[in-house]
């Protein structure tokens, strides 16, 4: 979520002539270790609460997380990664179980003023832009990636998942293995994630959801966070909590927040979700912590 232009520049002509016959999987965890040395060098990875602000970029991160009450805090975050890479080395990892866990990751990254976005599961992004009437309003970036949706649903019918909604819980589809099959594992309410190999052959995939925007001078903030805070918080909700924010160090602090209070108030005597938010402004200017509307240019 900061610029790598000329790390990235560097790291692909190093590469292209190192490895020039090392498969994708190599380079890609090559890629993936080396950027990931350089960014916690230079303190632009962060995986506890913190801000990220790069040298030479107007970008400004807020990161904040808050344990559920379902146990260790699963959620984790971190401003930089690759995915087939870190797919690959965690099922590989020696002290990680992820045969039966896995999780989300909603990422973006930006150079100039083009954005990439990069979603698995349901963590999602919206963006922050002002309308036509100069108005705050959320654009969701990403989409909730369930077994529900219909392009989900034919990829796993064909790996021989099944989709199925409980009495216990309506409405909620998981993905579950073949009928016949031993169950050894939960059914799986994303239809993408890293990890949960008890459940990859049956239609889970770690391939990310991506699509790209051309920023302009409207678009001032991007929100990504779990799905403890949109269950609870609308894109519109979520929008006004963080431009309100009176310091853009506290945005992403805040909204996790808002959301505990929101699921004490909503979800009385369920165990809370794991919270985890991240902010990133686009221009140097704090966000307007007044209620009126934001005029254009």
């Amino acid at each position: 979520m900061v610029q790598f232009s000329s790390l990235f520049n560097g790291l692909a002509k190093s590469i292209s002539i190192k490895n020039g016959k090392k498969d994708r999987i190599d380079v890609g965890r090559e890629a993936a270790d080396v950027l990931a040395k350089e960014a916690r060098k230079n303190e632009l990875m962060l995986s506890s609460p913190g801000i990220v602000n790069g040298k030479g970029s107007n970008n400004f991160a807020s990161v904040f997380s808050k344990r559920g009450q379902k146990g260790m805090n699963q959620d984790c975050f971190v401003v930089w990664e690759t995915f087939s890479a870190i797919d690959q080395d965690l099922e590989q990892h020696p002290s990680i179980d992820s045969f039966h866990s896995g999780t989300t990751a909603s990422t973006i990254v930006r150079q100039g003023d083009l954005i990439v976005i990069a979603n698995i599961g349901d963590s999602r992004a919206v963006l922050a832009t002002i309308s036509d009437d100069g108005i705050l309003v959320p654009v969701q970036l990403t989409v909730d990636l369930k077994p529900n949706l219909p392009q989900e649903i034919e990829r796993i019918k064909q790996c021989n998942g099944r989709i199925l909604s409980s009495e216990d819980e309506p409405g909620v589809y998981r993905v579950w293995l073949p009928s016949g099959e031993t169950p050894s594992g939960p059914g799986l309410a994303i239809s993408r994630a890293f990890g949960d190999y008890y459940i990859k052959g049956f239609g889970l995939i770690s391939e990310p959801e991506v699509t790209q925007r051309q920023l302009t001078c409207r678009d001032q903030f991007a929100i990504l966070a779990t799905d403890g805070v949109w269950d609870v918080i609308s894109n519109q909700q979520a929008v006004e909590i963080v431009s309100s924010s009176p310091r853009r160090e506290e945005s992403a602090e805040r909204l996790v927040a808002h959301a505990v209070r929101a699921w004490k108030r909503k979800r009385p005597g369920l165990a809370m979700d794991d919270i985890s938010a991240i902010c990133l402004f686009f221009h140097s200017s704090s966000p307007s912590s007044s209620p009126d509307p934001i005029k254009l240019p």
